[in-house]
This record gives structure tokens, sequence and C-alpha cells, in this order.
């Protein structure tokens, strides 16, 4: 066998192979004795048939078997050979193999890089602090009264954050449009639900009153046929209704779980769930510090293959969380595998580099803290044994939990080395604007 090797763009490689006649030869004389001996054939007894009748009936289909065996093993003989790492299966093109000429082909495939990581001494990460007090604590208790917002219907006109129920109709072009009409609609003013100028339109309005708005889609709007055109809506408010907020006593306690202590308690329980929520969520942030350092601090070329095929993922787990909400992918406009390339290259290049951190620094995870991981996702299940035993019973989900430990692994080792600075942050800022109206540890029941 002779192997020529040629280098392409980036990761390509290119295998010229030729294998002689002989060698296929030898192959297809030996599965036509095995077939000679072990197959009836009409006329003849058991292992008499002449080899010329054998190979007659059986020759051709005999010799595509033996020259795709013999791609196949020589292929991997090859890359062997080479001290290769194929990223996938070759494409092999084009194939000569014609009786009596021997076989030769080129495989072109992707090989994974050789990746000299980046000192991890060289990264400087932050680790983020953050004190809670008694200013965060009034700030968190307000949000969870606005949670339990009730409403009272009022006979004056709206005002912001009033909420208005109201009937109507959008006409677009003089005829109305798929989703443009709705009755006993509530709306709060100034929540920012409808295209600009709805809300802001209905500011002033009684009930009982009739308003005709012409306003705009925005050129942005996911629907495209809307996108950009004008609009005119009939409205119909029904009702006025004002806000109001819960009083501070035990029976809003009680909803918390806090049924004695009063007042001290909840805010105990309170601060206790924020600084539960900030300790998994600063840890989270550092996580990502960590996995966006070590990315940045390393290139090197990513195989296209790779990043195709995380791709097609990324786009197919959109389209069925989208269908999961209600939404008809079909609706948004082309959304092509491509659009999510550079988020998949990332991906894929980070995979590759903590692959390499994991081999290099022969991380390993013990299976009590796999068991530990599992305990752990299981544990807001109402029946969290039946979920461990679910995890357990496959061994393709118990993976998924292992390489999520040994990531958690390699990232402790990296920072670890790493120049790690603590900076000081306040609550709002760590969980981001908005992000406290919705801690779900502290949503009543």
């Amino acid at each position: 066998m002779q192997v020529s090797l040629q280098t392409a763009e980036g990761l390509e490689r290119r295998l010229n192979v030729e294998v002689p006649e002989q060698q296929i030869a030898d192959k297809i004389r030996a599965r036509l004795n095995e077939v000679a001996r072990t197959t009836r054939i009409d006329g003849f007894r058991p292992g008499r048939a002449p080899a010329k009748v054998v190979e007659r009936q059986f020759g051709a289909r005999i010799r595509h078997e033996v020259l795709n065996e013999v791609v196949r093993s020589t292929f991997t003989e090859a890359v062997t050979s080479q001290q290769l790492r194929p990223v996938a299966d070759p494409v092999i093109d084009p194939i000569s193999a014609e009786p009596g000429s021997g076989l030769s082909y080129t495989a072109v495939f992707e090989i994974y890089p050789d990746i000299v990581l980046a000192p991890c001494e060289g990264l400087r990460v932050k680790r983020l602090q953050c004190a809670i007090g008694d200013v965060d604590v009034d700030k968190m208790i307000e949000v969870l009264r606005q949670q339990h917002t009730t409403w009272q219907d009022v006979e004056r006109e709206a005002r912001d954050v009033d909420r208005l129920t109201i009937d109507f109709k959008g006409m677009l072009d003089g005829q109305p449009f798929d989703g443009g009409s709705a009755d006993n609609f509530q709306l709060v003013l100034n929540g920012g639900r409808m295209i600009e100028g709805f809300e802001a339109g209905l500011v002033g309005a009684k009930p009982a009153e009739t308003r005709d708005l012409r306003l705009q889609f925005p050129a942005t709007y996911h629907k495209s046929e809307l996108a950009g055109k004008p609009v005119e809506f009939h409205i119909t408010v029904r009702t006025v209704a004002e806000p109001v907020l819960p009083e501070l006593n035990d029976e809003f306690f009680a909803k918390f779980g806090v049924t004695e202590g009063g007042m001290a308690a909840f805010r105990r329980e309170v601060q206790d769930n924020m600084e539960r929520e900030r300790d998994r969520t600063a840890e989270r942030q550092f996580h990502q510090q960590v996995l966006e350092a070590v990315r940045d601090a390393n290139q090197f070329n990513v195989p296209r293959v790779l990043v195709n095929a995380e791709a097609e993922r990324m786009h197919t787990e959109m389209q069925r969380n989208l269908r999961m909400r209600g939404i008809d992918p079909s609706t948004l406009g082309p959304m092509e595998p491509a659009r999510y390339e550079q988020s998949a290259t990332q991906r894929v290049k980070l995979g590759l580099i903590m692959a390499e951190i994991v081999r290099q620094a022969r991380i390993v995870v013990e299976p009590s803290k796999v068991r530990t991981r599992v305990a752990a996702l299981a544990a807001s299940y109402e029946q969290p044994e039946a979920l461990m035993k679910w995890y357990y019973e496959d061994p393709r989900r118990l993976q998924e939990v292992e390489a999520m430990c040994l990531e958690d692994e390699a990232v402790n080792w990296v920072a670890a080395r790493a120049q790690v600075t603590d900076m000081a942050i306040s609550f709002d800022d760590l969980m981001n604007p908005g992000q406290t109206s919705r801690n779900s540890e502290l949503e009543g029941n």
C-alpha cells in the first residue's frame, strides 16, 4: 500500500491511497473459497461447485464487499501511520477499482487540532463578592409585595401601572389581521407588552370609553408580514383597576412558609433565600468567567464538521423550545443553522480546550461526586429517588452528569492557578437589573 498526504486549508487533510491488485485478489479468492464451501448452488453438492461457477454467481458482489472493507481498513492503517486523528468519517472521492488495476482513492477529512494550552497562570478572572444589607432586603420585600398585587376597579381616568380590561380590533390596510383582535384583554399600562404607542394611547381613558389609535409596527417585528406596517386599532375600555399591594402581616408571611416570628422571621427568611441565590449566581458567573478566559487565551483552528454539527443541534433545540412555547418557528422568518455559527464555534472550541485540560491534568471524577450532583438535580422534584433512579438506569444520562462534574473539576483546576481578584458588587448588579423580580425561591404558593 502506498500513502501520500496533502495538507489543505485549515484542518483539512487529503490522503491518497493505492492498494495493489494482488492484495485485493487474495481477499476475494479467500472469500470465494469460503462461499464455495458453505453455500448451496443448484446442480452441485455443497462444496463441489467449480470455482468458475462460484465466481460467476458471486464474484461481483464479493468484490464490492471486499473493496469496501479494504477502503475502511487501509484508511485506518493510513491515518495511524501518519499519526492523524480524524474528527469524523472521511469523504472518499474518487474510487478507482477496475479489476486488475488495484484500488486507489482519495480520503478527505478534518483532523483534531494540536492544542498547546496557554499557561493558566496568565489568566485573570474576577470573583464577585456581594454583601446583602437591610436596604437589599427591603427592596426584595417590595418585589414580593408587587408579585402578590391585587386589583381594585376604579371609576377614574387610567394612569400608568393601572390594569385595563379592553376589547380591541386591529386593521391593516383596512382589513383585520391574524392576532390583531381580542376581547376582555387585560393590559397593565407602562408594562411594555404592546407595540410602541398602544399603552401610552390609553393613559387617561375611562371605563366604557372608546379610542382609535394609529400606530406602526416596528421594522424588527417578529412577524415579517407586519414589520414596519401602519396599523389602526379600535379599542373599547371595559374597566380600569388600580394595584393594591398586600400588607406586611402574618397572612402575607404565611405565603412564604413563615408561620411564627412575625416581621423579624420573615426578613430572615427573605435574606436567607437571597444569600442562597447570591451564592449560586456568583459561583455560576465565576465559572463562566473562567471558561471565557480559557477560551480567549487559546487560539487554534476549529474543525468545520464539529461546528456544523453543533450549529445544527442548536438550531433543532431552538425550534423545539419555540414549539414547546406554542410558537410556530416558520412564523419567525428564516432561521438557518448558519445563524448559530459563531456561537457553535465558541462552544466547540471551549469543549476541545476543556477536554485537553482534563487529559493533561489527568482529572477524574469520583463516583461519589457524580452521585452528589445527581442528588442535587433531583432535590427539587417531588420524588427525588425516582429521578435518581432514572439517571442511573441509562448510562447516557449519567454520562451527561459526569461531563458536568468533569467541567467543574477542570474549572477548579484552572482557577487554582489563575490570577483571581475579588470584586465587590451590589446584589442588584449581581442579579442584573430586574432579576430580583424573578427570584423563584421566594414565589408565594
